[in-house]
């Protein structure tokens, strides 16, 4: 079966909370929840980008419930604020899909002075979750989503230098912080269920997808290669962004999936096609590292996951 769109049951009642919505795979999920029904919030760094996105989803899903809320995920403090000012007006979240990322940049911070790849894509996104585990909780049936990449496979934590001060590398940073993105939802996963919750966690990647992420990050693959062949690249390597979206649409609200499970794209090398249940690296499986990890981000974010134990 080539799972599609068409397939995403109907969403009316739930409501769908995505980071970096306002561009790529974040808004072509946003979208596809919206045209179904979702009341969907969109939670990105730039207010105007997002609003530009949410009347371009108005314009296929013009009765859907879109709003914007204003988050720089490289600032702990604003996702904070961002997390309480979510809980203030919805007493429920059905779907919180932990999207934004970067990807090769050279070395820059976070507000906190955490290394920015691992800050924005992991650190964030674990500090998020937690800050709204209890809507998530509160919620039957709620699921996390959190989007990883490819990248996580040669991916390394680096214990010993977290913050990359000693030997940064873009990519380094990059595959580190995909690793982390996928031990996060494993331990996320494992604590659920020790507590018997109903609530589901769960990863996926976009294969090749011709993102924002791709051609406007200095170490995306078309700047990486070279502008040139950008045509080449996208037509043989690369889908666009609705079907990048798709295992992220999949994780989101296939009925069937279970928790723990990881979608990406069915065809030659996970890069494009239609979502499947796919693999990940043995690294990504170890249990004490990401047990380690999780103890770690608590400490760098503060949060603590009341409720789920260790």
């Amino acid at each position: 079966m080539r799972w599609t769109e068409a397939d995403i049951p109907d969403q009316s009642g739930r409501v769908a909370l995505i980071t970096g919505a306002n561009s790529g795979i974040g808004l072509e999920a946003a979208r596809a929840l919206a045209e179904h029904g979702a009341t969907v919030v969109l939670a990105c760094r730039n207010a105007q980008k997002a609003e530009d996105a949410r009347h371009l989803i108005a314009t296929t899903a013009p009765d859907a419930d879109v709003s914007v809320l204003e988050v720089d995920l490289a600032d702990l403090d604003q996702v904070t604020v961002a997390a309480a000012t979510f809980a203030s007006t919805h007493d429920r979240l059905d779907l919180l899909v932990n999207n934004a990322g970067l990807m090769a940049i050279p070395r820059q911070t976070t507000v906190q002075g955490y290394e920015m790849q691992l800050g924005v894509n992991h650190l964030a996104h674990f500090a998020l979750t937690g800050r709204l585990l209890d809507r998530l909780l509160a919620t039957p049936g709620s699921r996390v989503v959190s989007v990883s990449s490819q990248g996580h496979r040669p991916g390394k934590i680096h214990f010993e230098d977290l913050q990359l001060e000693q030997s940064y590398g873009p990519w380094t940073a990059y595959f580190q912080s995909k690793l982390a993105d996928l031990l996060f939802v494993a331990e996320l996963q494992r604590r659920l269920l020790a507590v018997d919750a109903s609530t589901l966690a769960l990863a996926a990647h976009p294969g090749g997808a011709a993102t924002n992420l791709g051609h406007e990050n200095p170490g995306g693959i078309v700047n990486t290669i070279g502008w040139f062949a950008r045509p080449v690249i996208e037509k043989v390597w690369l889908q666009n962004a609705a079907m990048g979206a798709l295992p992220t649409l999949r994780a989101a609200t296939d009925p069937a999936v279970v928790g723990g499970e990881y979608f990406g794209p069915d065809g030659l090398g996970e890069q494009r096609g239609h979502p499947k249940v796919v693999g990940r690296s043995r690294r990504a499986q170890d249990v004490e590292v990401a047990r380690r990890l999780w103890s770690v981000s608590e400490e760098l974010t503060g949060v603590q996951y009341a409720g789920l134990g260790a």
